[in-house]
């Protein structure tokens, strides 16, 4: 299946690719599988975690208001924690994808522009 007129860019000419097809590839279908290897996990990781703070203050606030240093209670630790598992994500999967799904994406594009240029 080719791209239609009806799917190009304006002034674009129309493309020879099946992107279809190209979506099926083993190489597309690798860098989609290794991304929701690393990406599912974590979010179900961090939901987990979210929500379960969420439920916890919602349901136990005794828990929440057991004190760990001084005025500084579990709540407000685990609070900062949410915040702090966020970046440390965040910064985990810029760096996964910079080692190696940024490769693969940056190949499979260098293959789809020789394929146009044919």
């Amino acid at each position: 299946m080719t791209e239609s007129l009806r799917d190009a860019r304006p002034g674009a000419t129309p493309s020879s690719i099946d992107y279809v097809a190209f979506a099926q590839s083993p190489r597309f279908l690798e860098l989609k599988r290794r991304r929701n290897r690393f990406v599912i996990p974590l979010a179900v990781f961090f939901l987990v975690w979210y929500f379960g703070f969420v439920l916890v203050a919602a349901y136990a606030p005794a828990v929440m208001a057991i004190q760990v240093v001084g005025s500084v209670n579990l709540g407000l630790v685990l609070g900062l924690g949410q915040f702090v598992t966020t970046f440390a994500i965040t910064m985990w999967y810029v760096s996964f994808s910079n080692k190696t799904l940024d490769p693969m994406g940056a190949a499979l594009r260098a293959e789809l522009e020789k394929m146009e240029q044919k």
